[in-house]
């Protein structure tokens, strides 16, 4: 038996229960009611294996599938919003688990996907720093990379000149420094920047 030290009120009809060995589930308030959870009465291991080995990794499983039916995610993104569910660890573990194994998710083809719809307007370093963020391992992008084929990081830089009306011919030097910062946070190299819109005197 393990006391019931709080019960607090979630989204969506949840709640979650928290019990006195800091462990802690999300329920719906039918599932309250069937099992008899109230702030400090008590549960019993019976109930919480049924919660912890039915009800919570089927739900978890299905809330994954659910989450991933509109758009590929990363592993990483995926565990985020189970998260932000409340679910325990070891259930998000089965549930990832479980989707990877049908490879409904794949950091792989995720990263090949994602470079080949952006790689024509960003750079490798941008392209990089955005999949990081999304859980994509350095390793994981290096290997994605080449397996696709980027063009010359000048035609990019052209790319951006042509859609900012960039056109180099009396542009005053402010807006020249301008353009060369947005680009520069877009992660081109100044190298590259120069050898297009010959700006090699403005950091001088």
């Amino acid at each position: 038996m393990k006391q019931i030290c709080e019960i607090k009120k979630l989204t969506g009809g949840r709640y979650l229960v928290l019990l006195e060995d800091e462990s802690m589930f999300p329920l719906y308030a039918k599932e309250l009611e069937e099992f008899g959870i109230k702030e400090e009465g008590y549960l019993g291991e019976r109930e919480i294996e049924r919660i912890f080995r039915e009800i919570l990794p089927k739900r978890s499983k299905l809330c994954a599938m659910h989450f991933l039916q509109s758009t590929d995610r990363t592993e990483y993104q995926l565990r985020k919003k189970l998260e932000s569910l409340f679910y325990p660890e070891d259930i998000i573990e089965e549930a990832v688990s479980y989707v990877k194994k049908f490879h409904y998710i794949d950091d792989m083809r995720y990263a090949v996907n994602y470079l080949e719809c952006h790689k024509d307007s960003k750079s490798m370093r941008q392209l990089e720093q955005e999949l990081y963020k999304k859980g994509i391992s350095r390793e994981t992008f290096q290997e994605a990379a080449e397996r696709s084929e980027f063009p010359e990081e000048t035609e990019q830089i052209r790319y951006w000149l042509e859609k900012k009306h960039y056109t180099g011919q009396g542009a005053e030097k402010k807006e020249t420094e301008k353009i060369c910062r947005f680009l520069l946070r877009k992660g081109y190299r100044m190298s590259d920047i120069q050898k297009v819109i010959r700006c090699d005197d403005l950091y001088e």
